[in-house]
């Protein structure tokens, strides 16, 4: 049986912490290093519903995408949603690790498996990784669809490729514009339009996108936007890092079990449409 500090190791091998962003905290948040693993749960968000699902299925770890803790913290009281995520983690013998911009920026990773989801064939990074000689790591994807679709087929392609949420997918731009060179990111992605605009795509899919950059865009080029929810864009990485880490216990013939959780931590719940196009 691996330790907690063998499993870390096979992790960090994935996504090495040197690739996060200086801001980011990524890596181990709570767990012993010399406690056997078994069972490694991979959820996007480290909020109590995981944390409940982790306990009941007798997970030994936990790998999020988002960190619990980004920004510094003087206590781990349980007196908010935070504190008592640690609490109960710790209560049930659980570690929780983060693997954020790391995973964004691997090859594959964050990005690859939306491209793959939504029927995307990636060829390159969106915004390259200078210190990858081989110029396949580095934030966003650009991909290519078989043959083109009107942006109103891609978006329902879009939509049928990731977990459904409330919100759904938003889009800007001609139902009828064909397309077929696409730029994706994995969650809020509004700050790489300017990538967006030199790739000459024709669409982009991300989360997020705030309304004035997304006008600024459509006014500065002709590319349709895809807005999906943060949580949906990322899901799909999950079963990457599960697989991945799957292949390389298999090589150290560690009896070890991974699963993916089902369970919506997307925070929007409900979607109440308006009449379109808008009469007044």
């Amino acid at each position: 049986m691996p330790k907690l500090s063998d499993v870390i190791s096979q992790l960090e091998e994935l996504y090495p912490p040197s690739w996060a962003e200086s801001w980011d905290a990524v890596g181990l948040v709570c767990g012993d290093p010399d406690a056997e693993v078994r069972r490694v749960l991979f959820a996007v968000d480290p909020v109590r519903t995981v944390v409940e699902e982790a306990v009941a299925w007798g997970a030994d770890l936990v790998v999020t995408h988002h960190p619990l803790y980004l920004r510094g913290t003087t206590s781990v009281a349980a007196t908010g949603f935070k504190g008592r995520v640690v609490h109960e983690l710790i209560r049930a013998g659980i570690a929780l690790h983060v693997a954020h911009t790391n995973a964004d920026h691997a090859a594959p990773g964050v990005s690859d498996a939306l491209a793959e989801a939504v029927g995307l064939r990636i060829t390159g990074p969106l915004v390259p990784d200078p210190t990858d000689p081989e110029g396949r790591r580095g934030a966003g994807r650009i991909g290519e669809l078989p043959e083109p679709l009107p942006l109103a087929a891609f978006a329902a392609q879009v939509a049928a490729g990731l977990p459904a949420t409330a919100a759904g997918v938003r889009v800007a731009g001609d139902p009828d514009r064909p397309i077929r060179r696409v730029a994706v990111a994995g969650g809020s992605g509004d700050s790489f339009f300017a990538a967006v605009r030199e790739a000459g795509v024709d669409a982009y899919l991300t989360a997020d996108l705030r309304h004035h950059p997304a006008s600024e865009a459509a006014e500065a080029a002709p590319v349709a936007l895809l807005d999906a929810a943060h949580w949906a864009t990322e899901w799909p990485w999950l079963n990457l890092a599960a697989r991945d880490l799957g292949a390389l216990a298999a090589k150290h013939d560690w009896p070890l079990e991974t699963r993916v959780s089902t369970r919506v931590t997307d925070p929007w719940t409900a979607h109440a449409p308006m009449p379109h196009p808008a009469t007044h």
